[in-house]
């Protein structure tokens, strides 16, 4: 995966409060054995700590000069974002949503943008406080997506993942996903408490992949706005196997065989690590959202 070394990258898209105190209680959720399992299927929810039972009441801590100094003087072209991390998921959110606003636009929509914070430990939300263990999430409250960088190294260290670049960029463009629901009126569907394989939560999860597949077809073509080039210079079959690596290593039944012995379908809430490749894929091979009908 690699960016244009001369593009410009859209620091304003991304919110770093890394070092930040959040006031307010601590954001907690059942301990023991249940706990962590809670914790664990949290991963890609897709909707505000509050559904997980997190404290509530605050809302996200203002951005310091001195952290968002910190993206901005680091992160400015595409040349930093083929050497640094944070970089590089500022590069990637940039790509995703030109490529989301195009979209919209091309059908005769409104796309609003929705911003990407960088936390660390803990972060306050529109949906409640959350900590590191709930996993990158998206906020319908603040409609902003939430991301502790440190969860990629557990994204290989837990779930054995592979990782590498695109295994992080499938999981920021898994979560915008989750906001073009929001926009069409498709997230609340995963609100109504019930979980299982046929469950509204899981179908929302696996289109949200499904737009993340999507995302990843037009990627190379998607021109950035400053440069009219494509931001994302190249995308390789093994940047493709990556996310498919990734979308396997959180799908329900991995992670409870992994972490309690065995497999419950009827608890799960993000689908099944085929059901996640398939739903990616199909995104990706397709390149076409009308695709992603999980629901039917």
């Amino acid at each position: 995966m690699q960016f244009d070394d001369d593009a410009n990258l859209d620091t304003s898209e991304v919110q770093d409060v890394r070092g930040s105190r959040v006031p307010g209680g601590k954001a907690t959720i059942g301990g023991g054995l249940a706990g962590l399992i809670a914790l664990l299927l949290a991963l890609f929810l897709g909707i505000g700590p509050d559904q997980l039972g997190l404290s509530s009441g605050d809302s996200s801590p203002a951005p310091t000069s001195s952290s968002l100094a910190q993206v901005q003087q680091s992160c400015r072209t595409g040349r930093d974002a083929n050497t640094k991390d944070d970089c590089r998921m500022v590069a990637v959110v940039n790509s995703v949503q030109d490529f989301w606003r195009q979209e919209f636009q091309e059908r005769r929509g409104t796309y609003t943008n929705a911003p990407t914070v960088f936390f660390g430990g803990r972060v306050g939300t529109a949906c409640g406080t959350a900590t590191s263990a709930v996993g990158p999430f998206y906020c319908p409250g603040d409609r902003k997506v939430y991301l502790d960088l440190g969860f990629f190294d557990e994204l290989r260290s837990k779930f054995g993942a592979t990782g590498g670049p695109f295994a992080q960029a499938y999981v920021v463009a898994h979560e915008y996903g989750h906001h073009v629901q929001d926009l069409m009126g498709t997230l609340s569907r995963s609100q109504d408490n019930l979980t299982g394989v046929n469950s509204n939560a899981v179908r929302v999860e696996l289109q949200a992949d499904c737009y993340a597949g999507v995302w990843a077809r037009h990627a190379t073509t998607t021109k950035d706005e400053s440069t009219g080039r494509p931001l994302i210079t190249s995308l390789t079959d093994a940047d493709i196997r990556d996310g498919l690596d990734a979308a396997a290593a959180v799908g329900d039944d991995r992670i409870q065989e992994r972490y309690q012995g065995r497999v419950t379908p009827e608890t799960w809430t993000h689908g099944s690590a085929r059901q996640r490749q398939q739903w990616f894929y199909q995104g990706y091979r397709t390149g076409d959202m009308a695709q992603c009908n999980t629901f039917r």
